[in-house]
């Protein structure tokens, strides 16, 4: 078996948390995006003339 030098798991490690991290990041952005689509929306519906909607 081959040993792995601590230099390279600390890189591997490192690399993985943040790949980790960026994943939960893209997440939290569309969510935002979603939900501010839906207030622009809401919204767009508010301005809307009765009977017109």
């Amino acid at each position: 078996m081959t040993l792995l030098s601590k230099e390279y798991l600390l890189l591997f490690n490192t690399l993985t948390d943040t790949e980790r991290a960026l994943s939960q990041l893209r997440e939290s952005l569309q969510e935002a995006q979603r939900q501010a689509e839906e207030l622009v929306l809401e919204k767009a519906g508010e301005d809307d003339p009765p009977g017109e909607a």
